[in-house]
């Protein structure tokens, strides 16, 4: 696979994407690090064996993987809940549980579910860590649960204000966000440099030149921050938190990888990914992470945007970023020691508001009011109950809502004025619209023979059925004709008078 890589035409183009892709991912590995509380470190070994190992593996030809921003949250929780040991058997599980789903033909399967629910969960992510990282920036402690780290934000602020270690390190991180948003309106040539990288270095920059009292990254250095997971930790799947938490980085992990090789495949015109393939790679990715006791990674749309947009043409750019990052891991770890936490913090809370689609949930709430209820309640939830409920609830919501359209069903009344009254239900007769069923049929004459059509339904479940047969006899418990069941009837050209059930 590397001679293949070494003897491809492309090698060019792919060489100076991949420059691109490592500056672009060097800052946000280290700051995913540092905000997910372990070594930052940890952060540059999840980027080499993303670009190395899944680099080199099948599935997405472009996409490129990493620490990513979107699973900071749960991480951080993750570590706090169980310890930095339990990190590797939670992320090596993780990796098991995907390579198993690809190989079972599961990949595919993630992308049917609903988009709603995935940007609400990237939104309440991006709100969580937002609020969390804002108080790094303002040297202060965040405390546990998001309504808190949301709550006592004011009050942080404030306080920072009246500090001047504080104070200095909230305006270095505003310095840091305020670079990444005016940075794509620089001339052309400025922009060659990476909008994160160029933030990164000057807030570096500033703080050695006024020697600034602000927090710079701790350096442990590369072998000593590997910590392999003993088999001791192994115990701890016995716990049925952890086991949730390996669940919901597997489904996390998973949903943000193949949602992401969604988006990277209409960015070019090259091989279409495949998401079993995928799978597979990000689970091996993990399997070796955890192993290394590293964090866990994702297909990262941000590196992945970044390494089309430079020319990538093949799979070497990914590759060789990995390699890049492996070398200034390996000879340039003191570097790290330099860099502040509020500007790290910045490029955060910057990629934070990135996961927030205002717009988009402007658009969906005029066009689908449903889908946009479901994203908003999604992300209200992960921020007011945790990571995995605010998912499962976004779930069970979608899952409700289309349960509820799929039951739609009508009833068409023909009534001439003498005769039987005619009656035909079409749609999906279902439980769930059984109360506007019987409404609508009861409401019909208690006087006159009705004859009801049942050859318009798609699908009758064993509730409405029993109900339409008690609905007739007790139409004809009043000294009326029968009701008459018909399946395929004549319809009559006649006005048509219709009570719409739905």
């Amino acid at each position: 696979m590397t001679t293949a890589i070494l003897r491809n035409p492309h090698l060019r183009q792919d060489f100076a994407a991949s420059l691109v892709v490592f500056l672009v991912a060097l800052p946000l590995c280290v700051g995913v690090a540092v905000a997910s509380g372990v070594p930052a470190e940890l952060g540059l070994v999840t980027g080499i064996v993303g670009g190395i190992v899944t680099g080199l593996m099948r599935g997405s030809s472009l996409q490129v993987s990493g620490p990513a921003a979107g699973l900071t949250v749960l991480v951080f929780e993750a570590v706090r809940e169980f310890g930095l040991p339990a990190l590797g058997v939670i992320v090596l599980t993780t990796g098991v549980l995907q390579i198993l789903m690809g190989a079972l033909k599961l990949g595919r399967w993630f992308r049917a579910i609903s988009v709603s629910v995935v940007e609400g969960m990237l939104a309440g992510i991006g709100l969580v860590l937002i609020a969390g990282q804002l108080y790094a920036m303002a040297d202060a402690g965040a405390p546990a649960s998001g309504l808190a780290k949301i709550a006592g934000l004011p009050g942080a602020l404030i306080e920072a204000l009246g500090q001047t270690d504080a104070l200095a390190s909230l305006a270095l991180g505003a310095g840091t966000i305020a670079v990444l948003v005016f940075w794509k309106r620089m001339p052309k040539r400025v922009r060659a440099v990476p909008g994160p990288l160029a933030a990164v270095g000057l807030a570096t920059l500033a703080a050695l030149a006024f020697s600034l009292p602000v927090a710079t990254v701790e350096v442990q250095g590369l072998l000593g921050s590997v910590q392999p997971p003993s088999l001791s930790s192994f115990g701890e799947l016995a716990s049925v938190g952890l086991i949730g938490t390996v669940v919901a980085f597997t489904l996390i992990a998973s949903a943000e990888s193949l949602f992401s090789a969604a988006a990277v495949d209409r960015m070019h015109d090259g091989p279409r990914t495949e998401y079993d393939r995928e799978l597979v790679a990000q689970g091996a990715g993990n399997a070796i992470c955890g192993v290394l006791g590293a964090l866990p990674m994702t297909a990262v749309i941000v590196r992945s945007a970044a390494n089309v947009q430079a020319g990538a043409r093949t799979k070497a750019s990914r590759v060789m970023h990995g390699v890049w990052l492996l070398l200034f891991a390996a000879l340039l770890p003191g570097v790290l020691a330099y860099i502040p936490i509020p500007a790290l913090a910045g490029i955060l809370v910057h990629s934070g508001a990135k996961l927030i689609p205002v717009r988009g949930i402007v658009s969906l709430w005029r066009e689908h009011r449903g889908e946009a209820l479901i994203l908003v309640v999604t992300a209200v939830s992960i921020v007011a109950v945790s990571m995995f409920e605010g998912v499962l609830i976004g779930l069970a919501l979608a899952v409700a809502k289309t349960a509820w359209e799929a039951s739609h069903i009508r009833l068409e009344v023909i009534d001439k004025g003498a005769g039987p009254v005619q009656a035909y239900l079409s749609g999906n007769a279902t439980f769930l619209r059984l109360p506007k069923i019987l409404d609508s049929l009861e409401a019909l004459p208690q006087d006159r023979p009705v004859e009801l059509d049942l050859s318009g339904l798609h699908h009758l479940d064993h509730a409405c059925r029993t109900a339409l047969e008690n609905w007739a006899e007790r139409h004809s418990a009043v000294g009326t004709e029968p009701v008459r069941v018909t399946a395929e009837p004549e319809r009559p050209a006649a006005r048509t008078e219709r009570a719409d059930a739905a």
